[in-house]
């Protein structure tokens, strides 16, 4: 029988152990893509104890924050809400979630949990009703007193290079300035554009959001879809300049419907008054609005990453109680391959297609992305056109396999961008170690297998590729 968790977690065989030790273990970390605070980056936060920084909670202005994944298992275990995101005592909320968390057999969160405990506070131990009490004390000892565990400790500590935070249009950028105006921070972090309140033209708080939209540009109103262009791509360009290298488009599912601009402009009059809009019509909005963007990001060097088929805010009572983000979205089996396949060549056919990043959260959808890669490459990049790493619900070991394996079946797995956090969590970070263990996991068993061949610098150029330097290269880092 193995040891838990050893040095050679997920490693099945002597290739897997030594491209994972001598290569993969050693790269630096590209996190481009997460939704941690560089508010909280730039002051150094330090947390006061561990359900601060697992758990999170209500926040000052009444909203929530916290990794949705552990609230999901509380849940899932019947711990009641005031335990999960409320205002309970820390350690009672700690207990709850390491009660649930026993019962977490196969679930990546168990590996995720014991695998930080062991990174950042080095714990060897695994975690458990009976161990809690010293883990807790042992963490929060070093939660308040370690100066390797502030924000930027931990983030030095994991070995990260680049974080890609996630931020609205109408974001001053006020923190990711005074970072990189800060020469005591030696890790590079840029913002990235997420428009999707000025998209989502049929939903909720629109007409506010365009008022701010509208401020931020320094205009009364945006009287035209023609102005909400303007004012977007006078705001991305706003990103460029202060090292936006991606934007991310979280769309409930991909539509294309070309219309004239009139048409997308009587759409938008009609959600200005207040008016319902019909399918059709919202769709036209919101395609006039994804292309003049992508045309933007094309000119601008900006890649752009598209995540979509998940249902959010399923549970309406909760939503209205927490708001969006809090652990109550689901996966959608949609199909949009046509309308994909076509917004992609609408700008293919004019030579604006950006550097794209695809991400289903239907894992039925891997090998239609895989081959839709291979219709829309282009010069500008290897792998310029991405299956992004398996996504949310998917970053699992089993997500994990069939999403690598699915791109090796139909394209180039060493052109890879890898692996993100996608985290709202500062020590979220050893998900990368568990992504790096499979890669390096299923490359060995190949190699083992007689499938590919034991060349080590071709082995080592994959690794250290998908790994690492890809990002690197992708990005423009």
């Amino acid at each position: 029988m193995k040891s838990f968790m050893d040095q050679d977690f997920l490693l099945e065989s002597e290739t897997a152990r030594h491209l994972y030790h001598d290569y993969a273990a050693k790269m630096p970390i590209v996190d481009y893509h997460c939704h941690i605070s560089p508010r909280e980056i730039y002051e150094d936060r330090r947390f006061d104890d561990l359900a601060q920084v697992w758990l999170g909670g209500k926040q000052a202005d009444g909203s929530y924050f916290g990794d949705h994944y552990k609230w999901r298992v509380m849940r899932s275990n019947g711990v009641s809400e005031d335990y999960v995101s409320g205002e309970q005592d820390g350690y009672q909320r700690f207990l709850k979630f390491v009660e649930a968390l026993e019962l977490a057999v196969g679930n990546p969160m168990y590996h995720w949990c014991n695998l930080e405990l062991r990174r950042f506070f080095g714990y060897e131990g695994h975690l458990s009703l009976d161990t809690a009490k010293e883990v807790w004390d042992l963490c929060n000892d070093k939660l308040r007193h370690d100066p390797d565990l502030t924000v930027r400790g931990i983030i030095k500590k994991a070995n990260v290079a680049f974080i890609g935070t996630t931020d609205d249009p109408v974001d001053s950028l006020e923190w990711h300035e005074k970072i990189a105006a800060d020469p005591t921070i030696s890790f590079q972090v840029c913002p990235s554009f997420r428009p999707d309140k000025a998209i989502n033209i049929h939903k909720p708080g629109f007409t506010a959001y365009v008022k701010e939209l509208a401020k931020s540009v320094g205009k009364e109103r945006l009287a035209s879809v023609e102005e909400v262009c303007g004012a977007l791509v006078e705001r991305l360009e706003f990103f460029q300049k202060r090292g936006c290298r991606a934007s991310d488009h979280g769309l409930d599912y991909v539509m294309y419907r070309p219309c004239s601009m009139e048409e997308a402009d009587a759409a938008y009059q009609k959600a200005l008054r207040g008016e319902a809009l019909t399918v059709e019509e919202t769709e036209g909005y919101q395609t006039t609005i994804l292309l003049c963007l992508a045309k933007a990001y094309h000119r601008l060097d900006v890649v752009m990453q598209i995540h979509y088929n998940a249902i959010r805010n399923t549970n309406t009572r909760m939503f209205g109680q927490m708001g969006p983000d809090t652990g109550f979205d689901c996966m959608n089996a949609i199909s949009c391959a046509p309308a994909l396949y076509a917004f992609l060549d609408a700008l293919e056919q004019t030579d604006e297609l950006p550097r794209t990043i695809l991400y289903s959260l239907n894992p039925n959808e891997d090998a239609l992305l895989d081959t839709m890669l291979g219709a829309f490459q282009g010069t500008d990049v290897p792998g310029k056109i991405q299956h992004g790493s398996a996504w949310w619900f998917n970053d699992h070991k089993e997500g994990m396999e069939q999403q690598m394996k699915s791109l090796a079946n139909l394209s180039l797995l060493g052109n890879f961008v890898g692996m993100l956090t996608d985290s709202r969590s500062f020590l979220s970070y050893p998900r990368f170690e568990y992504f790096r263990r499979i890669l390096c996991n299923l490359l060995g068993g190949w190699v083992e297998n007689g499938e590919y061949p034991n060349d080590e610098r071709a082995l080592k150029r994959i690794v250290e590729g998908v790994c690492y330097q890809n990002a690197v290269r992708y990005f423009h880092l």
